[in-house]
């Protein structure tokens, strides 16, 4: 069996000593948050991390249909969760103690791109979700090209000369010199895929690079589809797509407008708070549901809604509206 001989740990290891156990954190700490201080992955719970998970839906860029398929199946959004949370935690731990460096490395680059493609467009001040997830990436291939130096297991292991690190799969898992030639071309490559990454995201969930630029994360924004009257019953589902993750939008009002610009039907906030739950027909884990003072709608939440019409009859040139309690309104004509 062939021997690798050059498993000496490299300077640079140590120099990004102080990266890899704050990247090792970042990610141990989500575990140690939602199970250790609290747990977080009791479905129906407050905090439950699946409708967090939920809150990404709306914008996330191509990996849109894997979100979905999970908010739809409760029982597989609680397992991927747990999954996740155990990954986190033994990607963060192990770097953390530098232990298989470079593979824990390979962890942080593809959790960062994740959190990137599905959340990059989340964060109200500063464009928070995407900026953890581009510095993880850069991050992950920086400590890939490094490994671990001192005040590593790895180095313990190489200068103890345990029989696996002379072998060359250990280079590339482990710490050590890496077994690459004529690595400056590789790595500029690289480095360049992850610049057009970091570009290309900024500019397709902020419009950072050029043109106008936009936050999807500032003023929410309601979906109003499928309108259908059935008898004394109009129904129409609705879906939030914009705004806080942390923070509902609270609907106050839903209105029946006429061409004359007349209200001819209006439910208020007191009639919201105790909108029929029979009458919610919810998608995903988040849930629009009546709470105390009007209609809650959470981020990524879905629904399909009835309201009666008290024998009113729809003209063609009738209009539904929402009213939010920002005041924002949101109209569609029924058809």
């Amino acid at each position: 069996m062939k021997i690798y001989t050059e498993s000496t740990a490299t300077p640079a290891g140590l120099i990004t000593l102080s990266l890899r156990w704050v990247i090792g954190w970042t990610y141990f700490s989500a575990f140690w948050r939602r199970l250790i201080l609290d747990n977080k992955l009791i479905p129906d719970e407050a905090g439950y991390i699946g409708e967090k998970f939920n809150h990404f839906l709306p914008n996330a860029l191509g990996i849109k249909p894997i979100i979905e398929y999970l908010v739809s199946h409760p029982d597989a959004l609680q397992t991927s969760m747990v999954v996740f949370t155990m990954i986190e935690a033994i990607v963060g731990l192990l770097l953390i103690l530098g232990l298989f460096t470079r593979l824990m490395s390979i962890g942080v680059f593809f959790l960062a791109l994740g959190i990137l493609l599905g959340s990059g467009w989340l964060g109200t001040t500063c464009l928070d979700e995407w900026q953890i997830g581009v510095l993880g990436i850069a991050s992950g291939f920086v400590l890939f090209l490094s490994g671990s130096d001192h005040y590593s297991l790895d180095r313990i292991l190489i200068n103890r000369s345990v029989s696996f690190t002379n072998r060359k799969w250990f280079a590339f898992l482990g710490s050590g010199r890496l077994p690459v030639k004529n690595t400056a071309p590789k790595v500029l490559a690289m480095s360049l895929i992850i610049f057009g990454l970091t570009l290309f995201t900024n500019q397709y969930f902020h419009g950072g690079v050029f043109g106008t630029l936009h936050n999807k994360s500032v003023r929410p924004k309601v979906e109003i589809s499928n309108i259908q009257q059935h008898g004394d019953q109009l129904s129409f589902q609705l879906f939030r797509t914009e705004g806080a993750d942390v923070y509902g939008s609270f609907l106050i009002a839903i209105q029946i407008v006429d061409g004359n610009g007349h209200t001819v039907k209006d439910m208020d906030q007191n009639q919201l708070a105790e909108f029929p739950a029979e009458n919610i027909r919810n998608y995903y884990v988040a849930k629009i549901k009546p709470g105390k003072h009007s209609l809650i709608l959470p981020l990524g939440a879905k629904a399909d809604l009835s309201i009666s019409l008290s024998g009113l009859p729809i003209g063609d040139d009738y209009m539904l509206k929402l009213v939010d309690i920002s005041g924002i309104e949101w109209s569609v004509p029924i058809k």
